[in-house]
């Protein structure tokens, strides 16, 4: 069968190249760039948890050597300090790494991976669908046709790929602007990072600035100051004096030296592709949605989507295309970011605007600045990850369904569980080889090998109703799991979404959950893409992988 086509090197791209890979299925990334990236110390990049545990197995590399996991978050108004956060294993800290460290990996990983064939200088100029498969055309004096099952746009925000599907991308156009600076220097909260509002030497300004500090390794932090708004440019002198004073006033002296290393303006816009899915072509990333403000992470969101779509895909190579499973993927991810942007854009005149409510209103300061720790720390409706709760993959009408900590359709807790072979791994370890994970909740069975507890109690009637699911699975045994009680099954997703808990072994509910979970019965039979057009002899006679 033919490779996915990837059109996109970032982070994105590179990373669903990887998790494709995972799956044992081929792909051509086509970047159109030279094939590296220059590095941009104020360029970075903040991962939660789970998106973070993503790119660490594709890569191998443990990001956090790399990176920085703040110790804690600091919010001040003014000189009053408005809350702190002290980061426990309850709340593991977001990972702040510089995005062109994280595209090396992804690409050293890549370089060592026989199923991926990275095309540098490869632009796409045209694409052509039909019943089996899709092409792409790359100009230039050569110009190349390349043969593929799928293609997924994760070319940013001027997605060729968009543009040639004729996908409208409308939203609003520099929501906020920030200048940003890279720099070496000593500040007094070592490994925290912070949030300063209305920072009492900018008080003459109409917005009251507002300036936000993140830590790196080395010493190095990341500063953004909140711009007014318009199109004034950023004059390297007054990025200077920015600087300058926001040290002093941080050091109640004379600015500390500091060794500066890279400056940019970074500008937010919100956007959404009106679809996601085009027959055999997919938007990710950048080209199907943007958001920035008040903290909130887009790269996050891009490589969730990287997670959602890989095993779909996987899936679709391998048993043949199902439709319902693809759809999904726009359904659940495009929801998901919708809601994100919407909560933005109702926060927005709240936080931004001057005078109003906020300067009478008891409490107020302090609920604004939980939203933007929200914001800025992945947490609450402006923050947190999404949950696919209202999925079309969600099983209906089961009796055995129980409640636990995790809700149906949020990504699961990283427990301790052991593999088939009696190892001790994580559940994430297990994530994204395209199979179903099935994880009985069997309280002692850590301290007793495998070979005792597989032929015991409801070990055997559970393996075999897991080899007879519609869709590979794996099963896996935890001591136990927040809020599930013993003998309990839970179902996974590959992207490690809880599909659903069970009471005991039910084998005709977890065989209804697992049928749902990839759209109902796999068929192996070809269909045609919905809003697919032929496009006759011309594309059919380029048939065959890779380029022609």
């Amino acid at each position: 069968m033919d490779p996915v086509i990837i059109v996109g090197a970032g982070p994105v791209g590179l990373t669903l190249a990887l998790a494709l890979a995972r799956q044992e299925v081929p792909t051509v990334v086509l970047d159109e760039g030279p094939g590296k990236d220059e590095p941009r110390p104020a360029r970075t990049v903040v991962l939660r948890e789970d998106t973070a545990a993503l790119l660490e197995r594709l890569t191998g590399v443990a990001l956090g050597v790399h990176g920085m996991r703040w110790t804690g978050w600091r919010s001040l108004r003014r000189r009053q300090v408005m809350s702190e956060i002290a980061f426990t294993a309850d709340e593991p800290a977001p990972l702040h790494i510089a995005q062109h460290l994280l595209t090396g990996f992804l690409r050293a990983a890549l370089a060592a991976e026989p199923l991926v064939q990275l095309v540098a200088d490869g632009r796409v100029d045209a694409i052509e669908q039909e019943r089996s498969g899709v092409s792409a055309h790359t100009r230039g004096a050569q110009g190349t046709w390349w043969r593929g099952s799928y293609l997924v746009g994760c070319d940013g925000p001027r997605s060729t790929v968009r543009k040639l599907q004729d996908i409208r991308f409308p939203g609003r156009t520099a929501v906020e602007r920030h200048a940003v600076a890279a720099l070496r220097v000593e500040l007094p909260w070592e490994g925290q990072a912070l949030l300063h509002r209305m920072p009492p030497w900018r008080s003459s300004e109409p917005s009251a600035g507002e300036v936000t500090a993140r830590p790196l390794p080395g010493g190095v932090w990341r500063l953004d100051w909140l711009l007014p708004p318009g199109k004034d440019l950023v004059t390297p002198e007054a990025l200077l004096s920015r600087i300058r004073e926001t040290l002093a006033g941080w050091s109640d002296g004379p600015a500390p030296a500091y060794d500066l290393l890279d400056t940019g303006v970074h500008t937010v816009h919100h956007r959404l592709a009106r679809r996601w899915r085009n027959g055999r072509v997919f938007l990710a990333g950048d080209s199907a949605h943007l958001l920035g403000a008040l903290g909130t992470q887009g790269l996050d969101e891009g490589l969730r989507d990287a997670g959602n779509l890989a095993w779909k895909l996987g899936t679709a190579w391998h048993h043949g295309p199902h439709e319902a499973l693809l759809d999904s993927y726009q359904t659940e991810r495009r929801a998901v970011v919708a809601a994100r942007l919407r909560t933005a854009d109702q926060v927005l005149p709240v936080l931004r605007g001057a005078g109003g409510l906020r300067h009478i209103v008891p409490g107020a300061a302090r609920s604004h600045d939980t939203l933007l720790t929200d914001g800025h720390l992945g947490r609450g409706p402006l923050g947190a990850p999404g949950t696919y709760d209202d999925s079309p993959l969600a099983p209906r009408q089961l009796e055995g369904v129980i409640p636990v900590d995790t809700a149906p359709g949020a990504s699961v807790t990283d427990v301790r569980v052991t593999a088939e072979d009696g190892s001790f791994v994580q559940l994430r370890d297990r994530l994204g080889r395209g199979s179903l994970l099935v994880v009985l909740i069997a309280p002692g069975t850590g301290v007793w090998e495998r070979k005792h507890w597989m032929s015991a109690g409801v070990m055997p009637r559970l393996a075999a109703a897991v080899s007879a699911l519609p869709h590979p699975a794996e099963l896996l045994v935890a001591e136990s799991y927040p809020g599930a009680p013993a003998h309990s099954v839970l179902l996974v997703r590959p992207d490690g979404h809880l599909v659903t808990a069970l009471s005991g072994v039910r084998p005709a509910d977890l065989y209804a959950a697992a049928e749902a979970t990839v759209g109902g019965a796999l068929r192996a039979e070809q269909e045609q893409p919905r809003e697919e057009q032929p496009q006759g002899e011309q594309a059919a006679a380029r048939a065959g992988s890779g380029a022609r």
